[in-house]
């Protein structure tokens, strides 16, 4: 029976904050008290840090099968940890897209065998698999993934029948990017007949629009309402959406749940000039306004979660012209040290932060005994030294793709220890690797 205790921690928790000790034993978190007096193989000494629960990251992806010379799943689970993320749910877009339940068990092998953190994928749907879609166990499956949008593969629904089936059909949560293809591609084309292929990169809000995604949330919210689905609207980036959603009702009692991405509440369009195509997204990183207005509706309940949308490309591949190169970046790395640098320029509470990365998206996904710092729950835990400025650089990014949108940033904040499932998976600048993650379970 190995032990791990925790002392003098300041726990940031359930909108609360204390000083306590806790007692880990196998991996679950046995007692939480001001002074516990127990025998432990390991001791943490936490006097001066603060204790969040490990965050719980809804939209990665990972490349893994068929993309891992931009990525795999056991370099992106070892920055993810390092990053203080302790569990991750990992997106359909790899290739062979994930429209099969053997591939998505095949995702899942690859996990066991290789992931430093807690893992669950998604069950990509297309315009012609929706009897797949419907034999995905619910209990140990995050949810389903709908692009309605532009999409690697076969992996665009577009097909107005479609969409209604999936909807009134769907057994589970429907997680959905949501982007108008037809408005995308009749802005480009506006754009290809003004400068032909020397598009910049700085127009890339403009053919990607707010207006288009406006467009495709509000159709999903509508086909929702219109069958009571569990719909998870994924990378809010417009100051438009966030009145489509609700924050009246309970999370846990909520239909419609609404996500933000690191990189929305951080860049803003000025950041093209110096960026480039490292902040290219989809959908695109837009105005400062649109950024706020994100921001707010984080803050105010419009928006449940917080989330990455780590999605790496080769230093090579972002390098090209505008037209070729593709859209994501890094971010689970640097996803909590950003939010706690928004922490220390007062935009965010540390309880909020909380909320928003770890309770929230496991109130949301229905997650079994993790996303709380509980008696009982699994020791999914992050330390975070407040006060410990560090600088984003080449020698210490653990990307597989080996670069980082956030190279040259200083943060204030630095990620002392992170636990998974009870085991100390990254200490003090070190990852401890041997101990596998573990799938995640869901209460449905």
């Amino acid at each position: 029976m190995s032990t791990i205790l925790i002392k003098s921690a300041t726990v940031v928790n359930e909108n609360k904050q204390y000083v306590t000790d806790i007692l880990i034993k196998d991996g679950l978190i046995e007692q939480i008290d001001s002074s516990i007096d127990a025998h432990a193989d390991e001791v943490i000494n936490a006097e001066g840090l603060h204790l969040l629960p490990g965050c719980i990251d809804d939209q990665v992806h990972f490349r893994e099968p068929g993309l891992t010379h931009k990525a795999n799943i056991h370099s992106e689970s070892r920055a993810a940890v390092a990053g203080g993320i302790t569990t991750f749910m990992e997106m359909p877009n790899t290739v062979p897209n994930t429209l099969t339940q053997q591939l998505l068990q095949d995702k899942y092998d690859i996990a066991a065998r290789t992931s430093l953190a807690n893992y669950s994928f998604f069950m990509g749907a297309s315009n012609d698999n929706l009897d797949e879609v419907l034999r995905t166990d619910t209990a140990n499956v995050c949810g389903i993934k709908v692009f309605m949008g532009s999409s690697t593969g076969n992996m665009l629904v577009d097909n107005p029948r479609t969409l209604d089936n999936l909807f009134a059909q769907s057994p589970m949560l429907i997680a959905v990017h949501c982007e108008d293809e037809a408005t995308i591609q009749s802005n480009l084309a506006h754009y290809k007949q003004l400068l032909g292929d020397n598009i910049p990169v700085k127009l890339h809000p403009k053919i990607r629009s707010a207006e288009a995604c406006y467009l495709s949330s509000s159709l999903a919210v509508e086909l929702a309402k219109k069958h009571n689905t569990r719909l998870h609207i994924l990378h809010i980036s417009t100051a438009l959406e966030p009145h489509l959603f609700d924050n009246k009702t309970p999370l846990k009692d909520k239909r419609i749940t609404a996500e933000a991405c690191v990189h929305h509440l951080w860049f803003s369009d000025v950041d093209y000039d110096t960026k480039g195509n490292f902040i290219k997204w989809n959908p695109a990183v837009k105005t400062a306004d649109d950024r706020d207005a994100v921001l707010q509706a984080v803050l105010d309940g419009r928006i449940d979660v917080i989330a990455t949308d780590h999605a790496p490309h080769t230093l090579a591949e972002k390098e090209q012209p505008y037209l070729q190169a593709p859209s994501g970046g890094p971010l689970v790395q640097h996803a909590l040290p950003a939010i706690l640098e928004l922490h220390h320029q007062g935009k965010i509470s540390l309880e909020q932060i909380a909320e928003k990365m770890a309770h929230n998206v496991a109130t949301c996904f229905q997650i079994d005994k993790r996303g709380y710092i509980r008696e009982g729950y699994w020791a999914d835990l992050v330390l975070v030294n407040l006060n410990k400025p560090w600088s984003v650089n080449k020698s210490n990014i653990l990307y597989h793709c080996g670069w980082s949108p956030f190279e040259g940033t200083t943060f204030r904040s630095q990620i002392a220890y992170t636990l998974v499932s009870g085991n100390i998976a990254y200490a003090n600048g070190s990852l401890i690797e041997g101990k596998a993650g573990k799938r995640l379970n869901f209460n449905r």
